[in-house]
C-alpha cells in the first residue's frame, strides 16, 4: 500500500477510536449534583485527532507545514498582516514586550527604567515581561462591571518615561479601544493588546488584535481554541514581525523558515559586526533571544480547531446570554457584567460581583457552588500589587486602586465555554437561586 493509502487507513482508525472512546465521554448524560460542571475545557472531535495524527506521520518534530498553514489562516481571520506562533500565550506576551526593546527600533525602543501602563487587576503574565525586561509597570484601575481599564486614569499614569501601554481585553470583553488608541497615538506610545482571552471579540465591527502595534493570543485548553499549549503574536508591522521571529528563534538574524536554507540568496555573502566576511547567516545572532517555538503537532490541532472557531464563539455568546437572563432576577445580590460600549465580546467567562451588602460573602457562595460540583474562578490575581510576587517589584500605581481591591474581594466567574450543555446551565441557575435564598434567609 502506498503512503496515501496507509495514511487514510490510519486516519480512519483514529476516527474509529475517537468515536469508540472519546465521543461517549463527551456525550455522557449530565447528572445534576454528580457531574462536575467546569469553568472551561477543551472541545474537540475526531477531525482534531486525525489532523494531529497526520502531523505525527510527517514526524516533523518542530514547527513545519501545519504551523505555516495556521499562521496564514489565523492572520487572514484577524485581518492582520503577520501572525507568529509560539509555545504559549505567556511566551507571546514576553515576545511582544521583548520585541519593543530591540535596537532596530532606535529611539523608540524600550530601555530599562522605561514605564509601561498596564492593568492592576489582571493575569500575571501580562505584567511579568515588563518587569523581566527591566521596565516599570504603572498600574491603573479597572472599570466595573466591564472589568477593563478605567480610561480616565490614563492621563494620570503618564510620566516622562512612559513608552508603552499593555492592556488585556478582560474575559473576552474588549477594552475601550478608541480612547486607548487615541491616547497612545497622540503621545507616540506603543500599544499591545493582550487578547489571550478574547479571540473573536469585536469592537466597532473590527476584531480585537488588529488595533495595537502588537497583539497576543493563547491556545491553552481553557481558551477559545486549543493547541494544548500554544500562543501567537500578531502585528501589521513588517519590522516588528522580523524582530519577534528573531527573538522566538534563538535571536538569530536569519529569517529562513525551519528546514529551508539561503532564502535571502546571500547566506555566505554578508558582513556582520566583527564576524569574518561570509559567516553563515544561519548562525548570526542579532538579538539575545529564546527558543519559544511550538511543535507541528500542536499547530496541526490548531489548524483543525480554527475551522470550529466561529461556532465556538457563537456558543460562548449564547451561553453567556442564558446565564445573564437567568441571573437578572438576582441583581439584589450581584453586579452583573457589562459589555464595553460599541463591542461584541467573545466571552471567556461570566464575571459576577457579590454586592458588599449581600447577606453572604463571595467565599461562602463559591464554597457552596463547589459542593454542588459547579466550578468557579477568581478574576485572576485580583489587585496584583497585593500579590506576594509584586510587593517588592518596582512599580507605580494611579490612586488607591479601589476597584481592583473590589475585584480581589468580591468578584468571581463561572464558565460559558462550548462544552457546557443547556442542562448544565439550567442546573447552574437553579443552584444560584437555591443558594442565594438559603444563604439570604440565615
Amino acid at each position: 500500500m502506498n503512503d496515501a493509502g496507509l495514511r487514510k487507513q490510519i486516519r480512519d482508525a483514529v476516527g474509529d477510536y475517537y468515536r469508540a472512546f472519546h465521543e461517549p465521554r463527551q456525550q455522557a448524560p449530565f447528572v445534576p449534583g454528580e457531574t462536575f460542571v467546569p469553568v472551561s475545557g477543551k472541545v474537540y472531535d475526531g477531525d482534531d485527532m486525525t489532523t494531529v495524527m497526520e502531523a505525527l506521520l510527517d514526524f516533523w518534530l518542530t514547527a513545519g507545514r501545519f504551523a505555516q498553514a495556521f499562521e496564514k489562516s489565523f492572520a487572514e481571520f484577524l485581518g492582520v498582516r503577520h501572525a507568529l506562533l509560539c509555545n504559549s500565550g505567556s511566551s507571546a506576551n514576553l515576545l511582544a514586550i521583548a520585541a519593543l526593546t530591540s535596537p532596530r527600533l532606535k529611539e523608540r525602543r524600550l530601555r530599562p527604567g522605561d514605564e509601561v501602563i498596564t492593568l492592576a487587576s489582571g493575569f500575571p503574565t501580562t505584567v511579568n515581561p515588563i518587569i523581566q525586561q527591566g521596565m516599570i509597570p504603572v498600574f491603573v484601575d479597572v472599570h466595573i462591571p466591564t472589568y477593563n481599564v478605567d480610561v480616565s486614569q490614563l492621563e494620570a499614569a503618564l510620566g516622562p518615561r512612559t513608552k508603552a501601554v499593555f492592556l488585556p481585553h478582560t474575559l473576552g470583553n474588549p477594552f475601550a479601544l478608541d480612547a486607548v488608541e487615541d491616547f497612545c497615538r497622540a503621545r507616540d506610545l506603543w500599544l499591545i493588546e493582550d487578547s489571550c482571552d478574547a479571540l473573536g471579540a469585536v469592537y466597532k465591527d473590527r476584531l480585537v488584535g488588529g488595533f495595537g502595534d502588537l497583539a497576543t493570543f493563547s491556545f491553552y485548553p481553557a481558551h477559545h481554541i486549543t493547541m494544548g499549549e500554544g500562543g501567537a503574536v500578531v502585528t501589521g508591522d513588517g519590522e516588528l514581525k522580523k524582530i519577534i521571529a528573531s527573538l522566538r528563534d534563538w535571536g538569530r538574524d536569519c529569517w529562513c523558515e525551519t528546514g529551508h536554507n539561503d532564502t535571502c540568496r546571500r547566506r555566505f555573502e554578508q558582513q556582520f559586526g566583527d564576524l569574518p566576511f561570509g559567516y553563515d547567516h544561519k548562525y548570526v545572532y542579532s538579538h539575545i533571544g529564546y527558543n519559544l517555538k511550538l511543535t507541528d503537532f500542536q499547530a496541526a490541532l490548531g489548524v483543525s480547531q480554527l475551522k470550529k472557531l466561529p461556532r465556538f464563539i457563537e456558543t460562548r455568546r449564547k451561553n453567556f446570554g442564558i446565564l445573564y437572563e437567568g441571573l437578572k432576577e438576582l441583581e439584589e445580590f450581584f453586579i452583573l457584567p457589562e459589555a464595553t460600549a460599541h463591542s461584541e465580546p467573545s466571552w471567556f467567562g461570566f464575571p459576577l460581583a457579590v454586592r458588599p451588602e449581600a447577606p453572604f460573602t463571595r467565599h461562602e457562595l463559591i464554597r457552596h457552588l463547589d459542593q454542588a460540583k459547579i466550578d468557579t474562578r477568581l478574576l485572576f490575581g485580583g489587585n496584583l500589587t497585593r500579590q506576594p510576587a509584586y510587593r517588592d517589584a518596582p512599580h507605580r500605581k494611579v490612586g488607591p486602586l479601589a476597584n481592583s481591591d473590589f475585584v480581589m474581594n468580591q468578584v468571581f466567574w463561572i464558565g460559558v465555554y462550548p462544552g457546557l450543555r443547556r442542562e448544565m446551565l439550567d442546573y447552574i441557575l437553579s443552584i444560584f437561586e437555591e443558594l442565594t435564598k438559603k444563604l439570604g434567609e440565615r
